[in-house]
């Protein structure tokens, strides 16, 4: 009897698996469709009604665009006002988009900037912010990071330079004293405490691209559809070199991590803000206690040696070949549920359908949603595709100048293929799954008689 029910078990299970390959390969016959491909990624942007209404910010040149939508999350981007969503500038060509959800989280705590590049010699800014513990520290870094990089860059005279070592020791330097500004404005005026927030920066222009990096955003670039990550989370937990690098230098400042945790609380490693883990180490201790979390002869062992949450950035250089196709900023909403070489391959078959990056990023914020990020999300997109160089020269002739046309960098997006999924791989791996499951049946199938 055990015997039979075991046989019966083992048919219904290979039986399920069985079903679910031929569903999975009608799904993706019909999926290979181009046509249907260009109707779902239609629909999964025109089912948002969106509303717009529009700010201007008159001492750092930046449009605020809010969108709000009925019975969900608030979506919103934040455009530079020489920069309109969607269309080029002139010159650079730079297309931007930028997009904002809010997830599962009480509060939307990220933000967006874009700034034009009439303070920095031709360079663009931009930036994502995810803010924890409260909106104030975003609050105040989006308007004051740009003002400190401004500064430290002495108007984009380094950039001009091309002193690669003087522009990181000056973004360096610019994210340093942003934070203490914020620590002093948040102790000052009173603020959440406690608040802090990550930020990941670009400067793009003259065929240079500089990224500034702090905590657990991801910026990555498109070069010929190959998705590039230009930058690594930091994070307190993991086997990787940087978060092994991040764990080293908290403990060796005093501090302890526990559950993935520093002092079990925090999740990131780098960040502004966060007084408790700078400033005001001490306080956390005392509060600790009140609260339970530790012990008096625990804290008296503990002796600090420095800050357990810093805002000095990693910064990284590339210059922007011909191949270059978009930059993709985004908080962790993104990253943890959607991986880089996807968010790229849905970027380009959006910028190849309609040619709307604006579209694209909202598309973008709303399939994370979609795939259950729980997380806030919040996205900048800078379209190099129109980023192009004409070299032109004059060639003397007998009845005057000719101008010659060499090349350029423009991308054609409505010419672009699809990116698609290996369809012949996959539909191999369905049959041999299906063959497999279909001996294992007939084989519990002829143990039964």
């Amino acid at each position: 009897m055990a015997r039979s029910h075991l046989l019966l078990y083992t048919h219904f299970y290979l039986t399920l698996i069985l079903l679910a390959n031929y569903i999975y390969l009608i799904s993706s016959m019909a999926l290979w469709s181009p046509r249907l491909q260009r109707f779902l990624l239609n629909n999964n942007v025109s089912k948002i009604d969106l509303k717009r209404t529009n700010s201007y910010n008159s001492n750092n040149h930046i449009i605020m665009r809010k969108w709000s939508r009925e019975g969900s999350p608030r979506c919103c981007s934040a455009i530079a006002i020489d920069a309109p969503s969607s269309l080029s500038d002139g010159l650079s060509g730079i297309r931007w988009g930028s997009a904002k959800l809010q997830g599962a989280r009480e509060e939307m705590e990220d933000d967006a900037v874009i700034v034009a590049h009439n303070e920095l010699d031709g360079f663009y800014f931009a930036a994502v912010f995810d803010g924890h513990a409260g909106f104030s520290s975003v609050k105040f870094l989006r308007e004051e990071l740009y003002k400190e990089c401004v500064k430290a860059l002495q108007g984009g005279l380094l950039l001009s330079k091309k002193d690669m070592n003087g522009i990181k020791k000056a973004l360096q330097e610019a994210f340093e004293n942003a934070d203490a500004k914020l620590l002093n404005w948040l102790d000052m005026n009173g603020e959440e405490d406690e608040s802090g927030a990550t930020a990941t920066t670009l400067l793009v222009g003259n065929n240079m691209l500089f990224i500034s990096h702090v905590g657990d955003s991801c910026a990555v670039l498109s070069v010929s559809g190959k998705a590039q990550e230009l930058t690594d989370s930091h994070r307190p937990y993991g086997r990787s070199k940087v978060s092994l690098k991040e764990i080293k230098r908290i403990r060796e400042a005093g501090g302890w991590i526990s559950d993935g945790r520093i002092c079990g609380d925090i999740s990131v490693s780098r960040a502004f803000g966060d007084m408790r883990f700078k400033t005001k180490k001490k306080e956390m201790l005392e509060k600790g206690v009140v609260e339970g979390r530790w012990s008096e002869k625990f804290v008296s062992r503990i002796r600090f040696a420095g800050d357990l949450v810093i805002a000095t950035p990693d910064i990284y250089q590339v210059t922007l070949g011909p191949e270059a196709e978009f930059v993709l900023l985004a908080t962790d909403g993104l990253w943890d549920y959607i991986k880089s070489s996807d968010a790229v391959n849905f970027v380009r078959n959006q910028l190849r359908e309609h040619g709307d990056v604006q579209a694209a990023s909202e598309a973008l914020a709303q399939m994370a949603l979609d795939q259950y990020s729980q997380d806030n999300v919040t996205i900048v997109i800078a379209d190099l595709g129109y980023a192009y160089f004409v070299l032109i020269f004059l060639h003397k002739r007998k009845e005057g100048l000719s101008l010659f046309y060499v090349g350029d960098r423009r991308t054609d997006w409505q010419n672009l293929p699809v990116e698609k999924q290996n369809f012949v791989y996959e539909m191999i791996q369905a049959f041999a799954t299906i063959g497999i499951v279909s001996f294992g049946i007939w084989m519990s199938s002829a143990a039964s008689f």
